[in-house]
């Protein structure tokens, strides 16, 4: 059995733990992407058909019921973290000016820029009204600073883009606001909704944000070593973008002048046309092997953030989810 094939095993299993639950995700989505203005509806539709592992909702659902949360509760907090990630992936997709996502045209590239930002806001509203429907403060000051902390993500790795200075501590912080804070957010509003103790809801927080940051780095490695159907992007498109990701960083600080010279340049420049001189300089650097081994150290904080959790298949699912995020870069 090779290791791709055993990874996505392990998360079909995980999965079926909370199949129900999840079935019904997939009908809010449904549900609440439906819309009376018929562009609106072919974007929900073309966005609802592209897939994706919905690893977010998961993480909500198998928290939540941790803790001992209603289906319910559990689905609705799944679904408007859903559509919060959704919506930034149509605002990605136009700002980054990609073409493909999860082996599909994207969005933008069928029905414009426009188009996929105004939906992407429709998307976002929409989140906004599931939380209010929680009639939780808690909840909707949790999505709220979220919300917030994520856009200020995408502005700094847009100011990262095409810079050679940017630092490592510089672009774990990008990674921090713009994937790792939605997974924070999604375990923590679970959590608070499942009437979890105080101490609970923050190590919880504190798992989803770990858990986060290894997903990203993870992806980061895989940017530099998978093909587009392992991981839904083509090879090289951090580079093409002009993205700093820490492979690069890591190989510009330590591969030496003839590596930082070549790495300056092509993200300088962007574009693929030097992207197998680049992953030999990455390679010869170690910058795969160092992004992997920091991702571990992040996975090993999420699972001893699970620590005060009672013992249920819910928490070793969890568990199991943090070992899937690792497992992927093989």
């Amino acid at each position: 059995m090779s290791s791709d094939y055993g990874s996505r095993e392990t998360l079909e299993r995980i999965r079926s733990l909370v199949r129900g639950e999840l079935t019904a995700v997939d009908e809010a989505i449904r549900s609440g992407l439906h819309s009376a203005v018929g562009l609106v509806d072919q974007i929900a539709d073309h966005i609802i058909g592209s897939g994706g592992k919905r690893l977010r909702p998961l993480l909500v659902v198998l928290t939540g019921r941790a803790c001992g949360g209603t289906e319910t509760d559990c689905v609705r907090a799944a679904a408007f973290i859903e559509f919060i990630h959704t919506a930034t992936l149509l605002h990605d997709d136009v700002v980054d000016m990609s073409a493909r996502r999860r082996g599909r045209d994207t969005a933008n590239e069928i029905y414009g820029n426009q188009a996929s930002v105004l939906v992407g806001d429709f998307v976002y509203s929409r989140a906004f009204q599931l939380m209010a429907a929680t009639k939780s403060q808690r909840v909707i000051e949790i999505m709220a600073d979220a919300t917030n902390v994520i856009a200020e993500g995408e502005v700094l790795q847009l100011m990262n883009a095409h810079d050679p200075e940017t630092t490592e501590e510089r672009y774990l912080e990008v990674i921090h606001r713009k994937t790792a804070q939605l997974f924070q957010a999604g375990a923590e509003v679970a959590a608070v909704i499942s009437g979890a103790s105080q101490p609970l809801q923050h190590d919880l927080a504190s798992y989803g944000r770990h858990l986060g940051i290894a997903y990203q780095l993870v992806d980061d490695v895989l940017d530099y070593q998978s093909d587009p159907e392992t991981r839904g992007k083509n090879l090289g498109d951090d580079l093409a973008e002009g993205k700093p990701t820490l492979p690069l960083i890591y190989a510009l600080r330590k591969g030496g002048d003839q590596c930082s010279k070549l790495i300056r340049e092509v993200l300088r420049d962007g574009g693929r046309d030097r992207l197998e001189d680049i992953v030999g300089a990455i390679e010869s650097a170690g910058g795969l092997e160092y992004t992997a081994r920091l991702a571990q150290s992040e996975a090993d904080e999420a699972l001893a953030a699970l620590a005060a959790l009672p013992e249920t298949p819910y928490r070793e699912a969890l568990a199991s989810l943090a070992r899937f995020a690792i497992a992927r870069k093989h």
